[in-house]
């Protein structure tokens, strides 16, 4: 079992991201990122999902080549989606 608060593995994020493979659901999330904020339900609950279930608090580090630091999962979250590199991951 995973513990609470951590990435997924690769194999559940390839499982997380499946439906999300096509360019246009994944911007979708990303629109709604953008609409509604971090705190927005849906947002949140794709997030915990992201991080068995809770969302890191503080600051994490990426697999970002050059930006391997956030002050959050918010704004990690935010840069993805801004740089459409919806599958890199923390």
């Amino acid at each position: 079992a995973q513990q609470l608060g951590t990435p997924l593995s690769d194999q559940e994020y390839r499982q997380f991201f499946r439906s999300l493979r096509a360019a246009r659901r994944a911007s979708t999330a990303c629109l709604l990122r953008a609409l509604y904020g971090c705190q927005n339900p849906l947002v949140r609950r794709l997030d915990e999902y992201e991080n068995h279930g809770v969302i890191p608090e503080g600051p994490v580090c990426s697999e970002l080549p050059g930006t391997p630091f956030f002050p959050d999962f918010c704004s990690f979250s935010f840069y993805r989606c801004t740089r459409k590199r919806y599958f890199i991951k923390v």
